[in-house]
């Protein structure tokens, strides 16, 4: 005993510092260590006790019982220290450590991305990264005038598009939020650098708690019709038809009321009903005049279609829709894009415009069937413009059909990742020159798919004959476009 005795001082000062430490964390723990190590409380300094005490370690009639005795051992502590109620004990107190489980995170990566969600339900954020690179010849875009089939060809390579996507929920399931930044659009060699910067294009709140109606507030890429809205990474086609510049009203500011009733049976129906500025992505209103549509879509076999193309998913049971939409806006535009307010050749430009001089009224009709590897999708609209700086009139018309097929489904010897797809498109639209009188433009192309992973991951190739009748020249001109794109999302 007498060298125990001797270093009793210098053991018990280091002592102190380590079990006042252990016994926060782990009181249980720490009373085994001491009981272990000491035998008896005599074999240790009464601080230490007090720090065991006061930490819960041991209960006052444990700590009584430890200074008076002399034999009392490690064995007859450690029993009741080590009991269930204890133990639960001590797994109470670690929860409450570590919180309520409802705020901790899941991590997942879905078909939408890498998604971060509460375990209550309550909370989700979803991240995507999409690049689309794409190599065209010898003509970049559709051309619209004669000029344009004899400009010289052209060899392109560029990041067409490149994305970072956010989505989610918060407070509640049904109160969903979006928004997507293009993070480099391509310019041409005589736009400003300012064409390339960064820039939101969608942004929206949902409130979704009812599927016969929902309301949504932002930017986006208004319903009128389904080429459009389908994503540019959920196309059929390397880019949408010659149809889509003349007719689409693009991304809008504004609230939309949106639900859907008689679900599941065949009088299946979707509705969307909305007011916006009409000045395109990201502009205010210049007047007293809003944009208003509606579209009304049948689900004729009582099952919704989504929003993509091409039946890469293999729809079991064969789904369609059969859809009307409609517009009406006053305004300075007669087109719009993912750049805003815009001109049609041979109208006014927004910027030298009067705030009212155009009335633009829009009608589409839609059909979409997919089954089995097998989709088909068509539109016809029809335009009117009114110069109301002159009185004139003037019609425009157009539309497209298109199909693909997975032949794998036929042919077992053919891959089952490709598909071929072909579509026909033609507009008539008024003469840039001479209004009262119209060029004619048609599209024939064939395209072919590869599904890495569905349209996450996939290889587009299509090849283009366009044609174009311009009727106050009397000339027509023709030319192919062969055009190769990787679309991946991360």
């Amino acid at each position: 005993m007498a060298g125990r005795d001797s270093d009793e001082p210098k053991t018990g000062a280091r002592a102190i510092n380590i079990f006042t430490e252990l016994s926060v964390s782990r009181p249980v723990f720490a009373a085994v260590v001491f009981l272990s190590l000491f035998g008896s409380a005599h074999a240790a300094d009464k601080e230490l006790l007090d720090v065991l005490l006061s930490n819960g370690a041991i209960s006052q009639q444990q700590y009584d019982e430890l200074l008076e005795s002399e034999t009392l051992t490690s064995q007859d502590i450690l029993q009741d220290a080590t009991t269930p109620e204890a133990e639960s004990s001590e797994a109470d107190s670690n929860d409450a450590v570590d919180g309520d489980d409802d705020l901790l995170l899941d991590g997942s990566y879905e078909s939408t991305g890498f998604r971060l969600q509460s375990r209550d339900g309550n909370w989700r954020t979803e991240l995507q990264w999409r690049a689309q690179l794409r190599a065209t010849t010898p003509l970049d875009s559709d051309p619209r005038q004669l000029s344009a089939f004899s400009s010289g060809d052209e060899t392109t390579l560029e990041a067409r598009r490149l994305r970072m996507k956010i989505g989610g929920h918060g407070y509640q399931p049904w109160l969903r939020y979006y928004f997507e930044v293009d993070l480099q659009p391509t310019r041409d060699v005589d736009d400003s650098s300012a064409s390339a910067s960064s820039r939101v294009i969608d942004w929206r709140i949902d409130i979704a708690k009812w599927s016969w109606g929902g309301f949504r507030v932002g930017q986006w890429k208004i319903d009128l019709n389904r080429e459009r809205v389908d994503s540019s990474g959920r196309q059929q086609f390397v880019e949408r038809s010659i149809v889509n510049r003349v007719f689409t009203i693009d991304r809008q500011v504004g609230f939309q009321l949106r639900g859907r009733a008689f679900n599941g049976t065949r009088a299946d129906l979707r509705y969307w009903a909305g007011a916006f500025n009409g000045e395109g992505r990201g502009v205010r209103n210049n007047s007293d005049d809003l944009m208003y549509m509606g579209r009304l879509q049948w689900n004729f076999m009582g099952r919704d279609l989504s929003w993509r193309q091409t039946d890469v998913e293999y729809t079991e049971l064969p789904t369609g829709s059969l859809a009307l939409a409609t517009m009406t806006n006053t305004g300075s535009c007669t087109r719009w894009s993912s750049s805003g307010c815009g001109n049609l050749d041979g109208f006014e430009s927004p910027a030298t415009a009067a705030a009212d001089q155009f009335k633009t009224d829009q009608t589409v009709q839609e059909f979409a069937f997919k089954y089995r590897g097998l989709s088909i999708q068509q539109e016809y609209h029809e335009k009117t413009i009114r110069d109301r700086s002159d009185n004139s009139k003037y019609e425009l018309t157009g539309g497209y059909v298109q199909a693909g097929y997975f032949f794998h489904h036929l042919i077992p010897s053919v891959p089952a990742p490709l598909e071929f797809a072909v579509r026909y498109a033609r507009v008539d639209e008024p003469n840039a020159v001479n209004r009262a009188l119209e060029n004619n433009r048609r599209e024939l192309t064939l395209g072919a798919n590869w599904f890495f992973n569905g349209h996450n991951n996939k290889i587009t190739v299509d090849l283009s004959r366009l044609t174009l009748d311009d009727n106050l020249l009397g000339l027509d001109d023709s030319e192919n476009r062969l055009r190769l794109q990787w679309d991946v999302s991360f």
